[in-house]
């Protein structure tokens, strides 16, 4: 069987691709990267100067339509077993079936369960790999 296409593939513009740091978080090693907002008022980056570090904002947000989508166009839905996998029967253009990682080794026999019912609905699938350990 040929791979399924999405419905739609709208392009993803990513606005910012890069982590938000914590004001000098790269000169002190007990700052974590972890992004704070600064709140101080003689804060060179809360006051936006130029050349500091880009604070977040809500500019910076997806695309509604686009949000948590991936490069082929599927958004993932994630099935831990055969009976979530038969959800998506019905909105097989928009979304994909991902493994779930916790689907322990006792549990493969299911686990290629849900691969070989997988390979039979007119669905797109990630994670196959997963099912031959």
């Amino acid at each position: 069987m040929a791979a399924l296409r999405p419905l739609v593939k709208p392009r993803i513009v990513k606005k910012r691709t890069k982590k938000y740091i914590w004001h000098q978080s790269d000169r002190n090693v007990k700052i974590k990267w972890n992004w704070q907002k600064p709140r101080a008022t003689d804060n060179r980056v809360c006051r936006r100067c130029k050349g500091q570090i880009l604070m977040s904002s809500v500019g910076y947000g997806s695309n509604k339509k686009t949000k948590h989508m991936l490069p082929s166009g599927f958004q993932k839905f994630l099935v831990h077993n055969v009976k979530e996998l038969e959800v998506l029967l019905m909105c097989n253009k928009s979304y994909c079936a991902e493994i779930a990682h916790n689907v322990s080794l006792k549990n493969i026999v299911s686990c290629k369960a849900i691969v070989e019912r997988a390979a039979q609905l007119p669905s797109h699938h990630l994670s196959q790999r997963q099912a031959a350990r």
